[in-house]
């Protein structure tokens, strides 16, 4: 699955790489290295060039709400573009050594308003990230815990899967408590479901990696849409 595109994820690659003809610089991470916190002043907008960044929110209760995993194409820290007083509304946090290009706010308004083709560009990746994250959010609140267990391990499977052995390996390690903050629920009661799903024989271990031996008993569960991997993932 992983070696598949699809046209709109190509097309999606396209007017990303555009942006790489502004002026910016290359930030180097390494795991577990915060590009911003919540709250910070935001004077950058982001690009992951490589590796892989957790998209987080934290609640005051100290719950963690894991919105995105972003990788190689995605953008970062668009949303405070053009505000008076522009602050990040989210964290970002390397979950592997991970490289992104920095472009200044400024100078990404600059070339906004001199080549309105390039902002016609943001807007339509902005408008496919926002298709993204109301079907993840249409899975979190209408399907229980299950369900947001559920539609995560499939949007995991499209953004990382590989198929082999008759199932689906997902190729990026996740502790218990990331999959836990993905699916907005505590890591207790997803260790529970975890537990189910492997003796059901729906998924399995292979050292770190989850393997999905059964992807249609999931998709089933939350009575999946297919809407397709260039909005099911979990980017």
């Amino acid at each position: 699955m992983e070696e598949r595109k699809t046209k709109q994820q190509d097309q999606m690659e396209s007017l990303v790489r555009h942006f790489y003809e502004i002026p910016g610089k290359v930030v180097m991470l390494h795991d577990g290295e915060y590009l911003f916190h919540e709250g910070d002043t935001a004077r950058y907008f982001y690009i992951v060039r490589s590796g892989q960044i957790f998209i987080t929110k934290y609640a005051m209760s100290g719950r963690v709400l894991s919105l995105r995993l972003a990788s190689r194409g995605s953008l970062i820290g668009e949303l405070p573009l053009y505000e008076k007083d522009p602050v990040y509304i989210f964290n970002a946090v390397a979950q592997s050594a991970a490289e992104v290009y920095a472009i200044e706010f400024p100078v990404l308004q600059s070339y906004l308003e001199k080549k309105p083709a390039l902002a016609i560009n943001l807007l339509k990746i902005m408008g496919a990230h926002m298709r993204k994250q109301h079907s993840k959010f249409r899975d979190l609140l209408l399907y229980g815990k299950k369900g947001a267990l559920y539609s995560t391990l499939i949007r995991l499977a499209n953004s990382y899967g590989k198929e082999t052995d008759g199932g689906i390996l997902i190729s990026v390690p996740l502790t218990n408590q990331e999959l836990a903050n993905y699916s907005a629920t505590a890591r207790e009661s997803l260790n529970r479901m975890l537990s189910e799903l492997r003796k059901n024989g729906i998924i399995e271990y292979r050292g770190h990696l989850i393997f999905i031996k059964d992807i249609d008993y999931l998709k089933e569960a939350i009575q999946c849409e297919n809407c397709g991997r260039e909005i099911c993932n979990i980017e």
